[in-house]
C-alpha cells in the first residue's frame, strides 16, 4: 500500500539521500528536530470541526452505530481518534493496516521509542482494517463493511468531503450519500503543496479537482453545507443549538 510520506514518520529511515546523508548515525536523530516541527504542527492542525463531536453522540445516544472509514494507515488513524476525543464516540473504525516497515524494524519498538506507547491504540472504539491497499472509491469495500455490522443499505447513510471518493462511492453501493461540503480544501493554498505529495495518481487529482467545481457530473443526494450538524435531520433529530 503506497501512503502519504506526512503520514509515515519512519520514511527517513528509508529514503536512500537522508540515510547517506545521516550516516553513520540514526536519520531519526539526526532529523530529530525536523520530526518534532512536524509532530507540533500536526497536533496544532489536528481539530474536529465545530459540532462534530456533539453531534455524533447525539445521534449515538439516538441508537445510532457511528462507524468510521478511511484510507490512512492504522497508526496515525488511531493517534487522531484519540487526540480528538472520539475514542469511544465512533463505534468501529475501519482504515487501511499500518504501512510496510522495512526489514529489522520492529513496529513495537517504534511505538515505544520514538512515537511513544500512549500515541497507539483505542480504548474504546473497535479498530478494524480493510484489506492492504484498499482505496476509495470502492463500493466492494463499503459493501464489505455494511455486510459486517450487519446493515443493509437502506438503513445507512454516508457523509464524506470527496465527491469522487466518498459520494461516488456511495452512490455505486446503493448508500445515501451526504457531501460534508463544509470540509472541501481545494480552494485553499495548502492543498498544491498535498497534490504534490499524495500517493493519488496524477489522473485522481486532476478528476477531483474537477469534481470540486460547481458543474461537476457527480450530484450528491443530501449537503451538510456549513457543519457537520446538519445530517441531524436525517436520522429525525434536530440540530443542537437550533431553536
Amino acid at each position: 500500500m503506497q501512503q502519504c510520506p506526512t503520514e509515515y514518520s519512519n520514511l527517513v529511515r528509508e529514503l536512500p539521500a537522508l540515510v547517506e546523508f545521516a550516516a553513520p548515525r540514526d536519520p531519526f536523530e539526526v532529523f530529530d528536530a525536523a520530526l518534532h516541527a512536524q509532530s507540533s504542527r500536526r497536533k496544532g492542525a489536528t481539530r474536529l470541526y465545530p459540532g462534530v463531536r456533539e453531534s455524533l453522540w447525539a445521534l449515538k445516544q439516538d441508537g445510532v452505530r457511528v462507524v468510521g472509514y478511511t484510507e490512512s494507515g492504522a497508526y496515525w488513524t488511531e493517534w487522531r481518534i484519540r487526540h480528538t476525543g472520539l475514542d469511544g464516540v465512533v463505534d468501529v473504525l475501519y482504515s487501511s493496516p499500518d504501512h510496510d516497515l522495512a526489514a529489522g524494524v520492529d513496529p513495537a519498538e517504534l511505538r515505544t521509542g520514538h512515537y511513544g506507547q500512549s500515541s497507539y491504540g483505542l480504548r474504546a472504539t473497535e479498530h478494524r482494517h480493510v484489506p492492504s491497499g484498499v482505496l476509495k472509491p470502492s463500493p466492494e469495500i463499503l459493501s464489505a463493511i455494511l455486510h459486517e455490522e450487519k446493515c443493509t443499505r437502506g438503513e445507512a447513510a454516508y457523509l464524506g468531503d470527496s465527491l469522487m471518493k466518498d459520494i461516488a462511492m456511495a452512490q455505486s453501493a446503493g448508500v445515501l450519500d451526504i457531501h460534508a461540503q463544509y470540509g472541501l480544501v481545494q480552494h485553499q493554498e495548502e492543498y498544491e503543496l498535498l497534490r504534490r505529495v499524495t500517493h493519488w495518481p496524477d489522473q485522481d487529482v486532476a478528476r477531483e479537482e474537477t469534481l470540486a467545481r460547481p458543474e461537476s457530473d457527480i450530484i450528491p443526494t443530501l449537503v451538510c453545507h456549513e457543519q457537520f450538524g446538519e445530517v441531524l435531520p436525517v436520522f429525525g433529530l434536530s440540530l443542537i443549538g437550533a431553536r
